[in-house]
């Protein structure tokens, strides 16, 4: 196959609900061995408050110790708010920002304090401000294949809101499947509607998924025509919404086996992604 995949290494995510705070040194030392590998996009940190996630308090002196010369990897940093926004588009090194919208009302409550309603407003600001600072706004559109809390949920809804966020200039959107609920029916739908109707559009997938479903989530999503996927190493991270521990991110080693077996071409490092699956285990210990 020719057909290139978009992969997008997600440690931010690993790390931001790890047990115990990683100390600033090993966090660049992992991320520094990341970069080598050749990813396409690096979730390296985040711009939010220290009181809702300590574990990304440091991300100002990570991205000081990050080593980017020689890589051609983009940096990502996830945002909930105007001011995280501004705070992220000041660093040069960034080229993406992201921001969890949900199409639950009541997760995007928990998650920013804000309403989906006020949310909307919030993207619209940080669309601006990208704009403004050659920056490149990724809305990942959390709950996006389902939700725990009874809120009203379609596929068809979901379709819509990439309708209206593309009418505000958005160009990248990840679908993301927060809690692991996405069956491959759904995936099927929202993938097959959305990527011809959107051709301008790169349209991702953040699934998280325990370790028997990962791989129909992810054959499903490519065949309708997914192809730019986010993953963590060792499949750690994920929602505590989920209240399941087995519900992770998708594992970056499973991904790159599943791309190895179809013959999609990566173009990665492998030296270097093994000695950075090693690193992992030293990290999340």
């Amino acid at each position: 196959m020719d057909q290139k995949i978009t992969l997008v290494e997600c440690p931010r995510d690993a790390m931001q609900g790890w047990k115990h705070f990683i100390p600033t040194d090993r966090k660049i030392n992992y991320l520094n061995s990341l970069l080598r590998v050749g990813f396409d996009v690096l979730d390296f940190g985040s711009f939010v408050s220290p009181k809702a996630i300590p574990q990304m308090a440091d991300t100002k002196e990570v991205l000081k110790g990050l080593k980017l010369q020689n890589s051609d990897t983009k940096l990502l940093a996830i945002i909930a708010n105007t001011r995280g926004a501004e705070e992220a588009a000041s660093f040069e090194q960034i080229s993406y920002l992201g921001f969890p919208f949900s199409i639950s009302e009541t997760f995007q409550l928990r998650n920013t304090n804000k309403t989906i309603a006020e949310s909307l407003t919030q993207v619209e600001e940080i669309q601006n401000l990208c704009l403004r600072s050659s920056k490149e706004l990724v809305v990942y559109i959390s709950m996006g294949f389902g939700n725990p809390y009874g809120d009203e949920y379609t596929a068809e809804v979901a379709v819509s809101w990439v309708d209206r966020l593309a009418g505000l200039g958005i160009r990248t959107i990840a679908m993301s499947d927060t809690v692991g609920v996405a069956t491959p029916k759904t995936i099927s739908y929202i993938y097959r509607e959305l990527v011809p109707r959107f051709p301008e559009l790169s349209i991702g997938a953040h699934f998280h998924s325990n370790p028997m479903t990962w791989e129909e989530k992810v054959q499903t999503a490519w065949d309708s025509g997914c192809t730019r996927f986010d993953s963590a190493m060792k499949g750690i991270g994920g929602c505590p919404m989920a209240e399941d521990e087995l519900v992770g991110n998708i594992a970056t080693e499973n991904l790159l086996a599943w791309c190895d077996v179809r013959r999609i071409p990566l173009g990665l490092d492998r030296e270097a992604f093994a000695d950075s699956l090693r690193i992992a285990s030293s990290v999340f210990i």
